[in-house]
């Protein structure tokens, strides 16, 4: 788990789970707010591995989209381009390598949600 930062804390509380009591209220709270904020397409790097995803660490990769709403009640995914295939991967697993400002704080935002152990 790393370092507390007050900041990153405030904006998460304040604009992705601002008024969500329940697990299904954050889950949705945090996909609007990713939706909202990441600009796709960008292209991301694998920087973990998952059970659920055949991405390896290094791999390359095309962002297309957020995943479904309904797809996103206990994680958040993102449709990916991959060996000539659409897939569906946590966003924890990637990080963006040539998106904009926003994207990467938003994407930061999730990673440092999942880091420290938080869960809807």
């Amino acid at each position: 788990m790393g370092e507390r930062d007050a900041t990153r804390e405030e904006r998460i509380h304040m604009e992705a789970i601002v008024d969500a009591y329940s697990p299904e209220e954050q889950a949705i709270g945090w996909y609007y707010y990713l939706n909202d904020k990441i600009k796709f397409p960008f292209t991301a790097e694998c920087v973990a591995v998952n059970k659920r995803s055949p991405l390896k660490l290094g791999a390359r990769i095309k962002v297309a989209h957020m995943a479904g709403e309904e797809n996103c009640e206990h994680d958040m995914l993102v449709e990916i381009s991959w060996r000539d295939k659409k897939l569906v991967v946590p966003l924890s697993q990637i990080k963006p390598l040539n998106a904009d400002e926003d994207t990467v704080e938003a994407i930061g935002d999730w990673h440092y949600w999942k880091d420290r152990g938080y869960t809807f």
